[in-house]
């Protein structure tokens, strides 16, 4: 039996022929998403250090605050991932943005362990748009170039994003709340240039 291949053609394989072939929404949102990103790296090993310093929370005590994270994370990603199929992506999307943006505020507003938990649950929170980011990423892709696509948007997100730690750690000597808030306006930030630029 003689199989039949359907010729393609060619189409550029370099980092830059990719970067090209992005459509205009992708490029606002790994905008957007550097960032949601920055927000999270700057106080993403913070955490532990603010709660634990200068809220006096015991490390025995933080153990289940992650694990509320944790938890929330669970409970929400697959129903969140169907959601999205009868929905679309966009709310989804804004809604773990904003998860992001006040997950930080949250924490250095918390005056209790009660406050804590709700800060947690919030950061649990975060994981509600990814099946809805990533849906969108493929879906902004051109098919042809798609696989190559997905990784150069997360090879330079990760590379704007190298920084943020640093720059945490650096705040931090200001105040320990300095970083968060600083976060948290990057998260303000990214959820607005989304809502203003990225549509379906």
């Amino acid at each position: 039996r003689l199989i039949n291949i359907t010729g393609e053609a060619h189409h550029p394989t370099n980092i830059f022929g990719v970067w090209d072939s992005f459509q205009s929404g992708l490029k606002r949102l790994l905008v957007s998403d550097i960032f949601i990103r920055t927000c999270e790296g700057m106080t993403d090993v913070l955490v532990i250090l603010y709660v634990t310093n200068v809220l006096h929370v015991s490390v025995a005590r933080f153990g289940p605050l992650l694990a509320i994270l944790y938890l929330t994370t669970i409970l929400i990603y697959l129903p969140a991932a169907k959601a999205v199929e009868r929905v679309g992506p966009r709310p989804f999307i804004i809604a773990t943005f904003c998860a992001f943006a006040l997950y930080p505020l949250s924490i250095i507003a918390a005056q209790s362990f009660a406050g804590l938990v709700i800060a947690f649950i919030i950061g649990g929170l975060r994981e509600i748009g990814e099946p809805a980011r990533k849906a969108m990423i493929v879906d902004f892709a051109k098919p042809q170039l798609r696989a190559r696509s997905v990784g150069l948007y997360y090879l330079l997100r990760s590379l704007a994003i190298t920084p943020a730690a640093a720059i945490g750690g650096l705040l931090w000597k200001v105040t320990p709340q300095t970083p968060f808030v600083m976060a948290g306006i990057f998260g303000i930030a990214g959820t607005f240039i989304f809502i203003a630029t990225v549509r379906e």
